[in-house]
């Protein structure tokens, strides 16, 4: 039944509007630029004096989030989809979200390592993003067509337009704000908050806008991807807070690792699979080769939606639990 269901999403095309993918470029490049200038050098220095933090961060949400999401859709085959399983894939190979900063600043978290981990994980992101979702994409698909009776297409990922577009959406604002609050520092202080303020409005503004003309879609679908979500993502907080206390970091920095890990930018894989170079429509959205990636596009588009509202509310746990005084 399940199954079933989350079958039928695939030949479900969402209505977007035309130029969504390059909004959601603007935008996000808008964010990274924002982030970026809080970024400095100095930040970056102090975190990795003592790497021990950031490398335990880098690595679970490089290596382990991945790798628990590909064990979670083992684990759920028998009720998921192949793109429902991709979309859940996609979502785990893409870098940290653009609102973990506030939010670990809000957790009272480590903000210097959030910031520290979003950095070092947007410049991967054109290496690490394509790969990642290459390597457990076609794990994923040698095991469910070894496992399921119908044949499964070999994945196909075009690495290079994969990371000329993460370049340009994030490594370029990056440098471009890193090098703005680096020599322009007053300038910067002045624009910083408002600015992030206000691409966080415009990204929020922008998946609502995308909500609302599929809301009937949303609800028809909601309680079987709701739940698919809200088990992922409470895995990827999971991972997040499970690895940093096997490493014994302490209580600022892993309570920054639980919501970096557990936010992804799931508005980065929006942007991939709107974008025809890569998700190329003649191979990916067609019935002539029977794949149809709608299932994809739900999983990552509430991904988008969720994971503000259950950052928060992590957030406002971590704020109301007391630190030690140490920390």
């Amino acid at each position: 039944m399940i199954k079933e269901q989350l079958a039928s999403l695939d030949s479900i095309n969402l209505n977007l509007g035309g130029g969504t993918g390059l909004i959601m470029s603007i935008v996000l490049a808008l964010i990274m630029f924002g982030i970026a200038l809080g970024i400095k050098l100095e930040t970056l220095k102090n975190v990795f004096i003592h790497p021990k933090s950031i490398l335990t961060g880098v690595l679970l949400q490089w290596i382990g989030l991945p790798l628990v999401t590909f064990l979670l859709i083992i684990a759920l085959n028998p009720v998921l989809t192949p793109m429902v399983a991709l979309g859940m894939l996609l979502v785990a190979s893409c870098p940290g979200g653009n609102i973990s900063n506030f939010m670990s600043s809000l957790a009272k978290g480590n903000i210097e390592l959030s910031v520290s981990m979003t950095a070092v994980a947007t410049v991967a992101a054109p290496v690490v993003t394509p790969f990642n979702f290459w390597l457990w994409g076609n794990l994923y698909l040698k095991f469910a067509s070894l496992s399921d009776t119908l044949t499964i297409p070999q994945l196909v990922i075009p690495f290079w337009d994969i990371f000329t577009t993460v370049f340009i959406i994030l490594g370029i604002p990056i440098i471009l704000g890193m090098l703005c609050a680096h020599y322009l520092p007053k300038f910067t202080e002045k624009v910083k908050k408002p600015f992030s303020i206000f691409s966080i409005v415009v990204f929020v503004v922008m998946v609502l806008g995308m909500f609302i003309p599929n809301w009937q879609l949303f609800i028809k679908y909601i309680i079987f991807i709701f739940l698919l979500v809200l088990i992922h993502n409470a895995c990827a907080f999971g991972t997040g807070y499970l690895g940093a206390s096997l490493m014994k970091l302490p209580r600022r920095d892993r309570r920054a690792i639980t919501i970096e890990v557990g936010i992804q930018n799931s508005g980065l894989g929006l942007t991939l699979l709107l974008n025809p170079e890569i998700f190329k429509p003649e191979i990916w959205n067609n019935p002539a080769t029977g794949i149809l990636y709608g299932g994809m596009l739900f999983v990552t588009a509430w991904w988008g939606i969720w994971h503000i509202i259950s950052g928060l509310g992590l957030a406002s746990i971590f704020r109301k639990s007391k630190l030690p005084d140490n920390e």
